[in-house]
C-alpha cells in the first residue's frame, strides 16, 4: 500500500508541478506561438501516458502484492492487450508527429516581405552578412573563402559590394520585421541556435539552409552552436541584439561594407609588401 501511494503521489506531484510552475515561456519572436503549442501538446500526450503507466504500476503493486498461498499466474501472451497497446502507441506517436509537420511548414515558408541576412559558421566563430542599401545580398561561393574574403563573396557581383559584413561580432536586427536567415558553414557541421527565439537549424558545408522569424521584443539574446563542432564548440558564442528601428539604423551606418573591407585589406597588403621590400 505504501509503495502504491508513493507512486500515485509522484504522478500527481508531477502534474501539479507542471500546472503551477512559475517558469512559463515568454513570447519573444513570431514563431513562439506555434512551436510552443506543439511542445505543450507533446507534454500533455507524454504526461497522460506517464500518469497512466504510473497509475497502472500502483494498481499492480496493490492488487497483486505477495500474499501467503497466492500463486503467480502464467500468461505468456495476450493478443487483445497487444493490439490495444499497438494502436494506442501509434495514435500517440501520430498525434505528436503531425503538428510537427505543420510547424516545420510554417518555419520554412518565408513571407514575401522578409529581408535576408546570412549567418556563417566557422570553427569557432560566427560571422554575419546583411544587405546594403540596394536591399539585396550578393552571391557567394565557398571557393572564394580566404583570409581576405572569409565569407566567400563573389568580388565581381555588384550586388555584394555594399553588403554589410560583420566578422566575429554581434548581429543586430530591427524589431517587428520578418527576417529570412540563410545559414552556411565553411568547415564542419554547425547549428545556429537562439533559444529565446525558438530558432534552431543545422548548417551543412556545401549547402544553404534557412528559416525565418520576426523579432517581437527588444533585448540581447545568446547565439549558441548546438552541433558538436570541435574542441572549442562551447566557446562558439555570439549575440543577437534586437533594437528599435532608429537604433538599428544608427548601428547599421557604423558598419563596414564588403567593398570597404576589401579596400582596407588591399591597402594593408600593399603596405606590408612595401615594408618588406
Amino acid at each position: 500500500m505504501v509503495v502504491a501511494l508513493i507512486l500515485l503521489l509522484v504522478a500527481i506531484g508531477s502534474v501539479l508541478f507542471h500546472l503551477l510552475s512559475p517558469w512559463w515561456w515568454t513570447p519573444i519572436a513570431s514563431n513562439w506561438g506555434y512551436i510552443d503549442d506543439t511542445i505543450s501538446l507533446t507534454f500533455w500526450i507524454t504526461g497522460a501516458v506517464f500518469v497512466a503507466v504510473v497509475a497502472f504500476m500502483a494498481y499492480c503493486v496493490f492488487r497483486f502484492h505477495h500474499k501467503e498461498g497466492r500463486k503467480a499466474a502464467y500468461e505468456p501472451e495476450n493478443k487483445r492487450l497487444e493490439w490495444w497497446l499497438t494502436v494506442g502507441t501509434a495514435v500517440g506517436v501520430a498525434a505528436m508527429l503531425a503538428p510537427g509537420l505543420v510547424v516545420w511548414h510554417q518555419f520554412v515558408t518565408v513571407p514575401a516581405d522578409a529581408s535576408q541576412i546570412e549567418v556563417m559558421g566557422q570553427q569557432w566563430r560566427w560571422s554575419y552578412r546583411l544587405p546594403g542599401k540596394d536591399g539585396k545580398l550578393g552571391t557567394s561561393d565557398v571557393r572564394n573563402v580566404s583570409s581576405d574574403n572569409p565569407l566567400g563573396l563573389n568580388p565581381g557581383d555588384a550586388a555584394g559590394q555594399d553588403d554589410v559584413v560583420i566578422e566575429s561580432g554581434d548581429l543586430h536586427l530591427p524589431i517587428g520585421k520578418p527576417i529570412k536567415v540563410l545559414l552556411r558553414s565553411v568547415d564542419v557541421l554547425h547549428n545556429f541556435y537562439v533559444p529565446e527565439f525558438r530558432a534552431k537549424m543545422d548548417m551543412v558545408p556545401g549547402a544553404v539552409t534557412y528559416f525565418w522569424f520576426t523579432p517581437t521584443r527588444t533585448g540581447s539574446f545568446d547565439v549558441l552552436c548546438a552541433e558538436l563542432c570541435g574542441i572549442a564548440h562551447a566557446q562558439m558564442r555570439s549575440k543577437v541584439i534586437v533594437q528599435e528601428e532608429g537604433e538599428y539604423q544608427a548601428w547599421l551606418e557604423q558598419q563596414q561594407t564588403f567593398a570597404e573591407l576589401s579596400g582596407q585589406r588591399r591597402t594593408l597588403k600593399a603596405t606590408y609588401q612595401v615594408s618588406g621590400e
